[in-house]
């Protein structure tokens, strides 16, 4: 069982102030976020300490410092500030727990694995994508201070002070902002679906004729 406090897909997101820790890795795919020995030895909440392990530890399992999540002030960010790519590989879902058990809940990058960005919304960690020029200016721009990601206005406020809008579908949109997962969000059209039902009885009523 995944600590409560771990379990994003339950908390809603409006808007997230943080640190946005910098990782300008192309092609850093699932197996570096967290490797296949881990998940065959520990449960979902265990996860943490060994996200991006070969990047976090030396040989002999002391911190990298030159990796950028072992420095301070950013050990505390949870924003991420990804290079091309990320997230590609194995389409394990665990990847995307490894990252949110760190407290990251927001990814901010120029492209994403498409399974791992799908598991990405599905367990309430946002993904936001701007262009490559768009995102290195942003790592340019990571030790200035926090940025500011606004879900209600589809807006990310740099350290600068400049803004950046973005646009996210509606369904992924809603859910993240009422921390609902796939079920509730279906749940949430039970008006429509009944609508919809009592249509298709009233226009093709043999659909609903029992065997």
């Amino acid at each position: 069982m995944v600590p409560s406090d771990l379990d994003f897909r339950r908390k809603p997101f409006t808007k997230l102030e943080s640190l946005a820790a910098p990782i300008d890795l192309i092609n850093l795919d699932t197996d570096i976020i967290i490797r296949i020995e881990r998940l065959s030895q520990l449960p979902r909440g265990q996860l943490g300490p060994w996200a991006f392990e070969p990047l976090r530890y030396r040989n002999n399992g002391e911190e990298n410092p030159d990796f950028i999540l072992n420095q301070k002030p950013f050990r505390e960010a949870k924003i991420l500030i990804t290079a091309a790519n990320f997230g590609c590989g194995s389409s394990r879902e665990m990847a995307v727990w490894a990252i949110q058990e760190l407290g990251v809940r927001c990814l901010i990058g120029s492209s994403f694995g498409d399974i791992f960005r799908s598991n990405c919304f599905q367990n309430g960690l946002l993904v936001l994508q701007f262009s490559a020029d768009e995102i290195q200016a942003m790592q340019a721009m990571a030790d200035q201070g926090p940025f500011s990601v606004d879900l209600m206005l589809n807006q990310v406020q740099l350290p600068d002070g400049s803004k950046k809008s973005f646009s996210i579908d509606a369904p992924i949109r809603k859910a993240l902002l009422e921390g609902l997962d796939e079920i509730e969000l279906t749940l949430s059209r039970r008006e429509r679906i009944k609508a919809y039902q009592e249509k298709m009885k009233s226009e093709r009523p043999w659909i609903f004729q029992a065997a």
